[in-house]
């Protein structure tokens, strides 16, 4: 349910702005979505875990947040092709 310390590098470097970038609001959102698929993979076999559903709820809502600070601080341009590159619908 977690991701491993590989992937969350492979994310930084993957979605960074600068050279030392580790934690902008783009970052964020690609590991916030990362965890978010890897929950969402775990309910197809786990249908009934309320508890991590409502983590999942959480995550989701983190998420948005760092989409509309994306939005507001960068522009449109910059939050649709976030959101192109994550594969997230709207």
């Amino acid at each position: 349910m977690s991701i491993t310390s590989e992937k969350k590098n492979e994310l930084i470097n993957e979605y960074c702005i600068a050279k030392n970038d580790t934690g902008s609001s783009f970052i964020q959102c690609a590991i916030l979505s990362e965890r978010i698929s890897n929950l969402t993979d775990h309910f197809k076999i786990h249908k009934k875990d309320y508890h991590s559903k409502r983590g999942l709820l959480i995550l989701i809502g983190r998420r948005r947040r760092h989409l509309n600070y994306v939005k507001h601080k960068h522009g449109d341009e910059e939050y649709k092709k976030l959101i192109k590159r994550l594969g997230i619908r709207k």
